[in-house]
Order: C-alpha cells, then structure tokens, then sequence
C-alpha cells in the first residue's frame, strides 16, 4: 500500500525523474505553454508554481535575498542563466498581484499512439 507516499513515479528511475521535471519545467518557462500528458503535468505543476512564487516574492526582498532566490531557482531548474533571468524579470513580475494559480491545464483528449490522456498547460495570461 502506498499511504503517505507522495509524488508520481511516471514509470521511471528517480534520476530519470528528476531530469524529466527539469526538462518540463525549463520548456514551460521558455515558451509558456506545452503539451504533455496529464500524468506529467500534474506532477510539475506544484514545483513551477512553487519556482513562480519564489521570484515573485524576492522583488520585495534585499540584494542578498534576491541572489538567494535566483540560486535556489537555478539549482532546482538546472544551472541556466537565460531561463532564470526570463523567470525573474519576465513571467514573475506578470504574477505579482496574483495569489497563486499561475498555471492552467486543458484536456486535449486522447493521444493517437496509446491513447494517453494529452493536456495543454499553459502560463495564466492577465
């Protein structure tokens, strides 16, 4: 029984994992929306949310305060300058009068192959 187990193995190893909510997260930083399957999206959709509300709050932070955060952030979304710089001073100022729900997820029905649930998951547009 899997009680108080958390998170989505997504059927792979936990480095696959890892790399895996990496890889989603960076894309949906880049290009604001992507398309995956439901199983996927719920499993990086609290960690983007999670990355959205650290930039966000750090504006109103020290110097010291806002070089932390662009480390924490870059540390859990891989060392990448442009995607860090594109979170800090492009979608978390878009958020700041926003509580929370920076993502949408749409249904896109079943995918062709194998019949996996496919959703469009999107940055909320204010």
């Amino acid at each position: 029984m899997r009680h108080h187990v958390a998170g989505y193995k997504l059927g792979r190893t936990k480095d696959q994992r890892i790399s895996l909510r990496r890889t989603l997260i960076r894309q949906l930083f880049t290009h604001e929306r992507i398309q995956t399957t439901r199983a996927k999206a719920a499993a990086i959709r609290s960690e983007a949310e999670k990355l959205i509300t650290v930039a966000r709050n750090s504006a109103k932070g020290s110097d010291i305060e806002k070089v932390n955060a662009r480390r924490l952030v870059a540390s859990r979304i891989g060392n990448d300058p442009v995607i860090v710089k594109k979170l800090f001073d492009d979608i978390a100022p878009r958020f700041s009068n926003r509580n929370g729900g920076y993502t949408r997820v749409l249904k896109l029905g079943p995918r062709q192959g194998d019949a996996a649930d496919m959703v469009l998951m999107e940055l909320v547009e204010e």
